[in-house]
């Protein structure tokens, strides 16, 4: 069964909603720049409530070691995510899960760049551009997604509850992301999207 991540987390209503809905993972996003960026303090807070079995996952972007070795001693993150230019040798050094985020396009062979980071535990397919890193709610061409990558594959970039249904109709993957196609605006999460949209996964994935 596809799993789900809610991303771009902000407060605990919403990871709390989001969990109650059968949500598989919680992300939180440390990248300053972001509207949806969260202190780590409060995101620590939040992790404390969450449910057995819920994971949580920490963004980062071109990110400094020590910051993200500071932010991985004060709070317990399951996993982390890297949607920059990091090196496989730099995403290992945290030993932690980590998710490494491809921007799809064209000219990316996606099955060499699983090679390039074969200890990830997945790598995350979103939409290419040239000013952002993820957020874009754009889709990409699903047509590029491989059939056999040999690394579990996670879709993001533009999902809402509608679009969803027709990508698990064209391809099955290990788990789909989503941040904006259930906000009622940058940083606060619609309940009602949530809900459909988790809901129209798992029951496309019965």
């Amino acid at each position: 069964m596809t799993k789900v991540k809610i991303c771009g987390v902000t407060n605990l209503e919403d990871a709390l909603h989001a969990c109650s809905l059968q949500a598989d993972a919680i992300g939180f996003v440390f990248v300053r720049e972001s509207p949806r960026y969260i202190d780590p303090i409060v995101a620590g807070k939040i992790i404390r409530e969450l449910p057995p079995f819920v994971t949580s996952v920490g963004l980062f972007v071109n990110e400094k070691a020590n910051v993200i070795q500071n932010i991985i001693d004060k709070i317990s993150l399951d996993a982390l995510q890297f949607h920059g230019d990091e090196a496989e040798e730099f995403c290992q050094r945290f030993n932690k899960k980590y998710i490494k985020a491809i921007q799809v396009k064209d000219s990316v062979n996606l099955i060499e760049y699983c090679d390039k980071y074969n200890s990830a535990s997945a790598i995350l397919l979103d939409t290419y551009s040239e000013t952002s890193r993820g957020g874009t709610g754009e889709l990409f061409d699903w047509k590029l997604i491989p059939a056999d990558s040999p690394k579990p594959l996670i879709i993001a970039g533009g999902l809402n509850s509608k679009n969803v249904k027709q990508l698990l109709d064209f391809h099955n993957p290990y788990a789909v992301d989503v941040s904006g196609g259930v906000e009622q605006h940058k940083g606060k999460k619609d309940l009602h999207k949530m809900k459909e949209f988790i809901l129209g996964v798992k029951n496309a994935s019965l």
